[in-house]
This record gives C-alpha cells, sequence and structure tokens, in this order.
C-alpha cells in the first residue's frame, strides 16, 4: 500500500510537466509579478517575453508548433547581448561620477567585480529571475531555473527589454537600485581593502599628496575583547599642509587592524573633500562679490 501512494505521489508531480515535458503553464509565475519588482508595465509584452525565453524553449516550440499561449518570437540570446552593454554603460556612467578620485585602472576594476557574473547572481536571484523562464524538456530536466550561466543571462536580457521598452532612464534607475547600490554596500559592508570602493587608504594618500601635506601615519590606540572577538580602534594623524592648514586626527574602529585603519581613512578622507568643497564655495563667493 505504501508503494503504491509513493508511485501516485511521483505521478503527481509529473502532472506538472506535459506529454512532450514542456513546463506547463502553471510551472512558469505570470511575468507580472516580476514587472512589479522591476518597477515598470511594460507597453510591449512582447519584448519581456522573449527576454524570458530560453533558446532551447524557442528551438522545440517552433520545431514542434507547441508553446504555453503566446507566439515565440525567438530566445533572449541577442538581448542578452544588448543589455550587457546597456549594463555595463550605467555602471561605468556612475562609478566615474560616484568616484572623481580613482585611476582607469581602479574603475575598471571595480566595474569588473559589479557586472561579473558572481555579483550578478544575487539580483538574478533576489528578482528569482528563474521562475519565470521558459525552457525546453531538455535544459528543465536538468535543472535550468537553477543554473547561475542563465540567470545572470536572462538579467542581463531583461534589462535590454527595459531598455528598449522605456528607454535610458528608465533602466538607468533599475540597475541604480537593484545591481550597482546593493553590490557597493556589500564591499562597504565586508571592509574589503582589495577593491578601490574601499581602499581608502589610496583614496587618503592621494589627496594628501595633492594638498602637499606629509603622508598620513597610522597607529593602533585601543584593542578590547578577547583574542577571537577583539575590535581595534585606529588613529591616523594628518599633518599641516605647506600652506598653513592645520593638522588633525581621525579614528576607526573595526574587528581587524586593516579594517580600523580603512575606516579611519575613509573619516580623513571625508573630512578633506569636505574642506575642499567648502573652500571653492567660499571662492566661487567671493569672485561673485568681486
Amino acid at each position: 500500500m505504501r508503494k503504491r501512494t509513493l508511485r501516485h505521489l511521483r505521478h503527481s508531480n509529473l502532472n506538472e510537466l506535459d506529454h512532450s515535458g514542456f513546463a506547463m503553464k502553471s510551472q512558469v509565475l505570470d511575468p507580472s509579478k516580476l514587472q512589479e519588482l522591476v518597477g515598470h508595465q511594460f507597453q510591449d509584452p512582447a519584448l519581456l517575453q522573449r527576454a524570458l525565453t530560453h533558446s532551447s524553449y524557442a528551438r522545440e516550440a517552433q520545431a514542434t508548433g507547441t508553446g504555453e499561449g503566446f507566439p515565440v518570437l525567438g530566445d533572449n540570446e541577442q538581448l542578452e547581448f544588448l543589455g550587457d552593454s546597456v549594463l555595463a554603460f550605467v555602471i561605468s556612467q556612475e562609478l566615474f561620477r560616484r568616484f572623481p578620485q580613482y585611476s582607469e585602472g581602479d574603475l575598471s576594476k571595480l566595474r569588473a567585480h559589479i557586472v561579473s557574473a558572481r555579483a550578478l547572481i544575487r539580483p538574478a536571484r533576489q528578482l528569482e529571475i528563474g521562475r519565470y523562464l521558459h525552457f525546453g524538456k531538455g535544459e528543465e530536466k536538468s535543472g535550468g531555473r537553477t543554473k547561475n550561466a542563465l540567470l545572470v543571462n536572462a538579467l542581463e536580457a531583461l534589462i535590454a527589454a527595459l531598455f528598449l521598452d522605456a528607454g535610458l532612464k528608465t533602466v538607468h534607475g533599475f540597475i541604480v537600485r537593484t545591481i550597482l547600490q546593493p553590490a557597493l554596500e556589500e564591499l562597504e559592508q565586508r571592509g574589503t581593502d582589495s577593491l578601490p570602493v574601499t581602499d581608502y587608504k589610496s583614496a587618503l594618500q592621494e589627496v594628501v599628496h595633492a594638498s602637499g601635506r606629509p603622508q598620513p601615519t597610522y597607529s593602533v590606540v585601543k584593542e578590547e575583547g578577547p583574542d577571537h572577538r577583539k575590535t581595534f580602534t585606529v588613529e591616523v594623524q594628518i599633518a599641516a599642509s605647506m600652506s598653513g592648514e592645520d593638522p588633525f586626527v581621525m579614528r576607526g574602529e573595526g574587528n581587524t587592524k586593516k579594517r580600523a585603519e580603512q575606516r579611519a581613512a575613509r573619516e580623513a578622507w571625508e573630512y578633506l573633500q569636505l574642506s575642499k568643497h567648502a573652500e571653492a564655495n567660499q571662492n566661487s563667493e567671493k569672485q561673485v562679490v568681486s
């Protein structure tokens, strides 16, 4: 009796697939939910449908004449190509605007990290994009909905579809909100100094050198907690400049000395940036008065 029950359960699960092996319509979520997550209602639904159609489904649908109630107008491979370029452009533009102190090499390094497949899988999974994709029977059986490469490709295709349907402003907002900002926040939380966005020691060194000050000096001023959970407090000392700008000291805390140094450097770097902007505003006001 138990064996019959198990066979019955397995048979009922197979009812999610039609006799041709295609995922039935009930297995693929309605893309209207995805549009809500993206924040855009597509004027051309066919664009969205194409972005969510894997080549395996398109080939089998065209060969057999089967489908899920919508015309198969192609797969998402060309959209993936366009989306990759749109993504790189928006990320490049934002990094150029946000990090003027970084060299071309630093900006390229940071962009490469943000648009890498390893980084893009996070937003792809958060959107649950795999649940909206249409696969052929072979790709469906092999677990296409959970393959990182296919999810990232679909995300890039979705970006292209959004760009074609709504324009650069809309896709720009989506990329910043869904991909760029979370990636920068993650880097900040990790406190890694391997990427320029958190390498405030290098950024501070460049600014200090440009202002004619001696190089910053770092010192650990406090260690608290047990060996396996220490908290370090680091001071960075910025000497006076040759033009008479005052010296100052900033502090940072972290669970490693390197992280504490980075945070102290960030405080000093931001202070110098604010001073620089304030000085520029004063000079512009003087020019207006004169």
